[in-house]
């Protein structure tokens, strides 16, 4: 069976930043307020006509040229993201055509909500391991602000927009760990995502609860399915939540000397994007070694959750 790697990551932020100081200015609450519930300083807000697919597109862009990839190599896209609002043309074809992809390139977009990232990464790595594709763009890309109602403070408080992107390719040693995943389906109206005026909403304590008694020991199972001891893991990237779920896990888990990634602050939840998002950010901040063991686990929506366990390019 042939191996897959990640050579290479990229993201995209929009411009606009909405901290909660402004934010308060528009609904009931207050940085203090917000900070101390889910430890979200800030987030990013794409301009109106920004669409899901431009923001893809421009992650999937600096993902390629980090490396100065060829997009002509490119035989597979996925694009997780549960708010596209285009049926067809998927968004991963959109995003192939943008980037002047191979002549025939897979493309195929997955809804699995807030674990989707780590859901696409996984079929991209089973087809890479099959030998169906032999480079792959994975792209987790959501538009979650036009899902709010600005007037909700339980909810607006904590989403953002945003991309995060890599490239995945063949390789002779397993650089992508197998999945774990799996859903709660008497949890699968937890988290509910319509169009306006239903927009967003979410069993807070519900999801709260779950996360907090249930992610330890699925985080374990990920490390196990990885052959990888929790203690030598050398980076964290969660689903980008809750600061008060992220921050715990890694003693809960043994990963002392992990570094957590907590792009929540200054992102907020960015439902697909969240992962590959802090991923990117981690990755380039050079504070985890090329070649060190990294631990990606997406869960939200659904109830679904998927991981595994990456070597950082």
């Amino acid at each position: 069976m042939i191996g897959s790697t990640i050579v290479s990551v990229g993201h995209y932020q929009p411009a606009r930043i909405l901290d909660n100081d402004e934010l308060s200015r528009l609904v009931d609450t207050s940085d203090e307020w917000i900070t101390r519930r889910v430890g979200i300083a800030q987030r990013r807000v794409a301009a109106p006509d920004e669409t899901v697919a431009d923001m893809a597109t421009e992650a999937a862009r600096d993902a390629l040229q980090d490396k100065g990839i060829d997009p002509a190599g490119i035989d597979l896209v996925i694009v997780a993201t549960c708010t596209n609002h285009d049926r067809s043309p998927s968004t991963a074809a959109q995003v192939a055509r943008r980037l002047g992809l191979g002549s025939a390139p897979a493309v195929m977009d997955v809804n699995a909500v807030c674990s989707g990232f780590c859901h696409a990464l996984a079929l991209a790595e089973q087809a890479i391991a099959t030998g169906s594709a032999t480079r792959a763009v994975v792209v987790g890309v959501d538009k979650f602000t036009d899902f709010i109602d600005w007037n909700d403070r339980t909810t607006c408080i904590l989403v953002g927009d945003g991309a995060g992107a890599v490239v995945l390719e063949a390789s002779s040693e397993r650089g992508v760990s197998p999945v774990v995943w799996g859903s709660v389906p008497e949890m699968g109206d937890a988290v509910v995502i319509k169009e306006l005026p239903d927009g967003f909403s979410q069993q807070g304590q519900a999801v709260f609860r779950w996360t907090t008694t249930q992610l330890p020991a699925i985080a374990r199972q990920i490390c196990e399915r990885a052959d990888v001891a929790p203690s030598d893991l050398a980076g964290i990237v969660l689903h980008q939540a809750n600061l008060r779920i992220i921050e715990p896990l890694a003693a809960k888990i043994g990963a002392t000397d992990a570094v957590v990634s907590t792009d929540v602050v200054e992102s907020g939840n960015t439902s697909a994007a969240s992962v590959p998002l802090a991923l990117s950010k981690l990755v380039r901040s050079g504070r985890v070694a090329s070649g060190a063991p990294i631990l990606l686990f997406g869960f939200g929506g659904g109830l679904a959750y998927a991981g595994q366990v990456v070597r950082c390019p």
